[in-house]
């Protein structure tokens, strides 16, 4: 294989193999760094646009390719998030992370077939889940880096230390700081096949109208988030209170004929998808403690359905 456009042009590139295996695993990490497939997919390409910007000399003196894609690439998130916080500032209505469908072929993690990503240390419904990533979305930039980096891919703290600038003692306060968010909010674990018969119950009572089947299956305290990016149809702020959110949903039912919703896996767990006219139009997620939905993610942001649309 040859790489035209690198240094030196059309010379066979005998290291391209291992350098490009590296892409899944960089997505990965960018995905749970920054909450956008999309955003994550730009910042694996700056980080080999960087690579090959390099002469050949350079790239042959890096000791680790994967190791220096892995340092730029959450160099750039790193920086990425430091502006994040201003631009969801702007950003009209909640924001929520980009959902993602399944099967995703990128978080296979597995170049080749050979190498285990070390993200696959942590089941898939808990490093990316909708309620994981939320909390994630929590934290100070500093400590989401040095918690996905060193907790999810398993960096020493003197490796976390070299990407974001600070000492290994402070990375392991991030981390640590971070820990305690994500234990703070996490609810006791209700079994896959109980998550997934709640979400089909809530569907049911949906299709149905059923006001009151629908609060039987909320917490009282649920609260349901929509992520329109600014749509007229979305809900800017989020709804609180088990029949609060019942009546909003059999509401919204009524206003909304001809659209189909199925089961789907959203982030790992079960989902809904909600379609009119073969478009996607809402991707719900759901975060469920015990018997009980405790919150419900519902984007509408067409720029963040794009996944979905395109499957």
């Amino acid at each position: 294989m040859t790489n035209p456009s690198g240094p030196g042009g059309g010379r066979l590139d005998p290291s391209l193999s291992v350098i490009m295996s590296e892409r899944r695993r960089l997505i990965n990490l960018a995905y749970r760094l920054l909450g956008s497939l999309a955003d994550a997919e730009d910042v694996v390409q700056e980080t080999y646009a960087r690579w090959y910007a390099m002469s050949r000399q350079r790239q042959e003196a890096v000791e680790s390719p994967g190791g220096w894609l892995t340092t730029v690439a959450s160099r750039i998130c790193l920086d990425l998030l430091g502006s994040a916080r201003a631009r969801r500032e702007r950003y009209v209505g909640e924001w929520i992370p980009e959902p993602l469908p399944e099967p995703a072929e990128w978080i296979d993690g597995r170049p080749g077939g050979v190498t285990v990503d070390p993200a696959d240390r942590v089941t898939l419904d808990e490093s990316v889940s909708m309620a994981f990533l939320v909390v994630l979305d929590s934290m100070t930039p500093a400590e989401r880096v040095a918690f996905v980096l060193h907790d999810v891919f398993r960096y020493s703290f003197t490796e976390v230390a070299e990407i974001v600038g600070r000492t290994p003692a402070a990375c392991r306060q991030l981390a640590s700081s971070a820990r305690r968010r994500i234990r703070d909010a996490q609810a006791p674990a209700t079994p896959a096949a109980r998550r997934a018969g709640i979400v089909r119950d809530f569907k049911q009572a949906w299709e149905a109208k059923d006001i009151d089947a629908l609060i039987g299956l909320l917490a009282p305290d649920a609260t349901a988030t929509g992520d329109g990016g600014g749509l007229a149809t979305a809900e800017p702020r989020p709804v609180q209170g088990a029949e609060r959110i019942a009546r909003f949903f059999v509401d919204r039912a009524s206003a909304a004929p001809g659209v189909t919703v199925q089961e789907c896996t959203v982030n790992g767990q079960p989902g809904l998808v909600a379609r009119q006219e073969g478009v996607t139009v809402s991707v719900m997620a759901f975060d469920v403690a015990g018997d009980r939905i405790t919150h419900i993610w519902a984007i509408l942001n067409p720029d963040k359905l794009r996944p979905w649309t395109a499957g």
